[in-house]
């Protein structure tokens, strides 16, 4: 029966093919006699026990379905796919507008043409694989890693895979040949070269003396996991014998004597000596229903065999090519359940320390190389785009890639898993080599050591790395990328890599690392530019992958870095009007769209847990919306206008002239995807980029107790209003949590490559103002820990209901919570007014001026509780009177209620500490002395919130 099925995959008789017969008729008849081998001994004459239909197009394998018995069904009552109900889900490229308000219609168009556009390239790069994971399992270029570069091969060879279309010949040069062009070499014969551009080259391990060759070709070696198991000494035949007395069953042993019989025998009738030998002499390949009815007349007469029943029912009149197929359950059951006799297989693979002791590797670990490449241009000499580790260059010698293949006892053993999934990120931006304090390049096993555990007790849950990637110059901060796939050598190994994600992962904390797909460097010598001898090979047409990261280094996300530069053909750099139409011109580049797309579905796809963070200026819309809504399904957008409009207040603007209006609306921007929003008032642009940071600019000068006063206020205000006003994620600098006081300035020729500056001051932990700064961005850090800040609020958006220019004060709230901030410089008020919803007693948990914070402790603690008046203020039923006092910021907590000490039967003797309960919890607390505080609704009486 299933002789037959296979024959289904020759779906057209010779006559009707129209392109390339002969070649296609070939690679069929290949699928044919593979299956021919697999099946061969399965035979025809059994009862008919089940009967089950399935339906096969002309152009799918066939197989026996494994449903239960069901009637015949007519064509019109075929199953139909269910319409699809839930409007969220439902595919439509140009949803989102709605949402947004956005009613172009040559946007939605856009939208509608790149999601077929991408759709087209999906069902491109789908056409031979079942779905993404095998997509993505190294077959195709979207994880190429797998396959170029160089790696270990099974059977005691390394292969090196390069991308060079432009090239006309190539070969590695290394310590390996004495830097020889000629010796390891791309050859024609050996698979070598295609027509794609790619490049193969074998390096074979060297056979040791006195050592003999293995006994079969396809001899394996597995030099990771049993990498201490030698040479057995069973054979190769003892191991197949094995098989064949313990795995097949009685009847199948003509299939194990000569398993290639009737694929021999076909390929001879087809392609031997008397066989056509011209395509005039092909004969007409018949019908499926022909060439079954004639295999079961040959075959009417077999004996019986004890083998599994199989048949086909063919129907009259069947233009579907709809069949019946007949099992027996016990043997469908039986043979779903058997497992392939791979155990025998891997039996027959060694060891690496039987592959040491014959073998002399081709590419001993720490082999250093570059690739060859003969080109229009001339002879060129690259390091490799896909190595994983560079020695950048140094004292004016060229760079050059190193293998890196440490041993199994070497190599870094995993020890922790990933971290959940945060609903809220507090990350803290790093840049390794100025992690230290001291002025020198600082390496990843002092940053695993130091800098992690600062980061924990800061209270973030996230790191952003920085400069990670191989990059030209040290003072460009990592981004004139030269390989993509290589960690910095700067910083120490890619073992020193993983073990810093593994602790990080240890201590809860979620590594990201910052891509900069627009910085990559332009250099011919070291960077990617005319890596074959054309500038096409990888610029603009060229994509590298993420994968690498997730599977190697178990990195948990990517912020992609400066996408307005890939978004547009001007690179982000004209002017922006607001008009719709600017985000669908001739200037906004496709293919990059699509390449976004792809990355956040192929990534979201293989790792639901991935975080994607896309800077973009420009803040094309859709941003983080799905890619079935018409988005390009980004997890979080940086509002970039925040930092900047910080900047602009501190440097050019008086301070008693600070727009709040405009402060508000720069900080929330759109209101649309505000939950998805990650702000930050300054990152490593504003310390690195030839400027100064806030805390150098608020008092790295100041000379008075005033002015210094001025700038602690200030910098915890305008990051305590930046992390709660909108948004669930938030960002900052490493150092600027206790307000370092100078920037960052890279070694180079303009400060005779100084490191003196690059560095961070870890020891003004110790100083008593810089304690006081980080005692205040830790206690901010825990507003989100324990009480989730950032997740409060309408789909993450603050309720903001204050706002005055001529009072520079502004309020708003977040779930229970109040926030007040008066930027005056220099007026107080005694008691201001503020609406809020609900009515009762108001507690304030964070002052930013409280001495502990380095403030002047203005409020007495007898005031931190407030009750409300019934009088109706900002659009609010009840009013709050707080004190405020000039450039402070409080947080008051509405979740607390007063009853009558009367009434309250569990209340100690007045001037003791009193209790509270918060959240079902008891806290003990004197601020409110002779009340007994319960949580709203729980306390004795008809209205414990109004009772006194």
């Amino acid at each position: 029966m299933l002789r037959y099925l296979f024959a289904l995959n020759v779906d057209k008789p010779h006559s009707q093919r129209q392109t390339a017969p002969h070649l296609t008729r070939i690679s069929k008849i290949s699928t044919t006699i593979t299956m021919i081998s697999l099946f061969s001994s399965i035979p025809i004459n059994s009862p008919l026990l089940t009967t089950n239909r399935v339906f096969l197009p002309r152009k799918c394998k066939c197989f026996a379905a494994d449903q239960q018995p069901q009637a015949p069904q007519n064509k019109s009552q075929r199953p139909r796919k269910k319409p699809v109900s839930d409007k969220k889900d439902a595919l439509d490229p140009a949803g989102f507008l709605s949402k947004h308000g956005i009613t172009n219609k040559a946007f939605a168009q856009f939208l509608r043409e790149r999601y077929k556009a991408f759709k087209d390239l999906k069902e491109e790069l789908l056409k031979q694989y079942y779905d993404l994971q095998e997509m993505v399992s190294g077959l195709v270029p979207i994880c190429l890693f797998e396959l170029l570069g160089m790696h270990r091969n099974v059977q005691h060879r390394v292969d090196y895979m390069d991308w060079a279309p432009g090239a006309r010949y190539c070969s590695l040069v290394g310590d390996i040949n004495g830097w020889s062009p000629t010796t390891d070499c791309a050859r024609e014969g050996y698979l070598g070269h295609d027509d794609f551009g790619y490049w193969f080259v074998i390096l074979e391990d060297k056979l040791r003396d006195g050592e003999e060759p293995d006994d079969v070709f396809f001899q394996q070696y597995n030099y990771i996991d049993d990498y201490d198991k030698g040479d057995s000494g069973v054979t190769v035949e003892q191991v197949f014998q094995k098989a064949n007395e313990e795995y097949w069953e009685p009847g199948e042993d003509r299939f194990i004597k000569s398993r290639y019989e009737l694929a021999a025998k076909l390929y001879e009738q087809i392609f031997g000596p008397n066989g056509p030998q011209t395509e005039e002499e092909m004969e007409e390949i018949p019908d499926p229903m022909t060439r079954y009815k004639a295999w079961k007349e040959e075959h009417k007469d077999d004996p019986p065999s004890n083998l599994p029943p199989c048949d086909v029912i063919i129907e009259e009149d069947n233009e579907n090519d709809e069949f019946q197929i007949v099992t027996d359950p016990a043997w469908r059951e039986k043979f779903k359940n058997k497992k392939p006799p791979i155990p025998y297989w891997l039996e027959t693979r060694k060891g690496r320390k039987a592959w040491l002791k014959k073998y002399i590797p081709g590419m001993p670990h720490g082999s250093k190389y570059r690739v060859y490449f003969n080109t229009p241009m001339g002879p060129l000499e690259r390091v490799p785009a896909w190595a994983t580790y560079v020695i950048p260059e140094a004292d004016g010698n060229q760079s050059y890639a190193v293998h890196w293949e440490p041993s199994p006892e070497c190599a870094y053993k995993w020890k922790h898993k990933h971290p959940s999934k945060p609903k809220s990120l507090r990350i803290y931006e790093c840049h390794v080599g100025i992690s230290g304090g001291e002025p020198r390049v600082s390496t990843f096993n002092e940053f695993t050591e130091n800098v992690l555990v600062h980061v924990k007790e800061a209270g973030y849950n996230a790191i952003q790395l920085i400069g990670v990637l191989e990059h030209k110059d040290y003072f460009t901060v990592g981004y004139r990328v030269t390989n993509f796939f290589a960690v910095s050598s700067r910083y120490g190994t890619p073992e020193d890599f993983k073990r810093l994600v593994d602790e990080a992962h240890g201590l809860g904390l979620i590594i990201l690392l910052d891509i900069v797909h627009s910085y990559a460097a332009a250099d011919e010598m070291v960077g990617l530019s005319f890596y074959d001898g054309s500038n096409d090979c990888y610029f603009h047409s060229g994509s590298m992958t993420f994968s690498r990261w997730m599977v190697e280094y178990q990195i948990d996300g990517f912020y992609f870095h400066s996408l307005s530069s890939m978004m547009y053909t001007h690179n982000g750099f004209a002017t922006f009007t607001g008009d719709v139409e600017e985000y669908c011109n001739q200037y906004v580049d496709n293919d990059a769209l699509l390449y976004l797309i792809l990355v956040n579905e192929i990534l979201h796809f293989l790792h639901p847990n991935v975080l994607t963070i896309a800077e973009d200026a420009t803040l094309y819309p859709g941003l983080c919306e799905p890619t079935s809504q018409g988005g390009l399904g980004f997890d979080y957008f940086v509002n970039l206008s925040a930092s900047e409009l910080w900047l602009s207040f501190l440097e050019n603007v008086p301070d008693h002239e600070w727009s709040m209006s405009k402060l508000v609306s720069t900080l929330v921007g759109d209101k649309c995807g505000v939950d998805k929003m990650l702000l930050y008032a300054e990152n490593h642009n504003q310390s690195i980029s030839g400027g100064r940071s806030f805390a150098e600019i608020l008092f790295g000068s100041a000379n008075t107790e005033v002015a210094l006063l001025r700038g602690c206020s200030l910098h915890k205000m305008i990051r305590l209003i930046t992390f709660t006003i909108g948004g669930s994620a938030y960002l900052n600098f490493m150092g600027n949590e206790f307000g370092h006081p100078k920037r960052v300035e890279f070694p180079m020729p303009s400060n005779s490559f100084s490191y003196l500056l690059a560095n961070r001051c870890w020891e003004l932990l110790e100083d008593e103002l810089h304690k006081k700064l980080f005692s205040f961005d830790k206690d901010m850090m825990k507003l989100d820990i324990k009480d989730k800040v950032l997740l409060r609020g309408s789909r993450g958006l603050s309720n903001i209901h204050h706002v005055n220019d001529k009072t520079m004060v502004i309020s708003y709230s977040r779930g229970p919570f109040v926030f007040v901030f008066n930027f005056h410089p220099t007026n107080s008020y005694e008691r201001y007014s503020i609406g809020v919803e609900e009515a009762g007693e108001y507690q304030i948990i964070l002052n930013s001026d409280d001495e502990i914070y380095g403030g002047q402790g203005l409020i007495d603690r007898d005031q931190y509780a407030q009750r409300t008046i019934s009088r109706k203020t900002d659009g609010a039923r009840y009013c709050l009177d707080v004190p405020l006092p000039s450039r402070t910021s409080q947080i008051v907590n509405s979740g607390l209620v007063l009853m009558q000490r009367s009434s309250c039967t569990d209340v100690s003797k007045p001037n003791k500490f009193r209790f509270m309960v918060v959240k079902d919890q008891l806290i003990e607390t004197n601020m409110l002395k002779g009340y007994c505080v319960t949580e709203k609704g729980k306390g004795k009486g008809k209205d414990s919130s109004l009772a006194m």
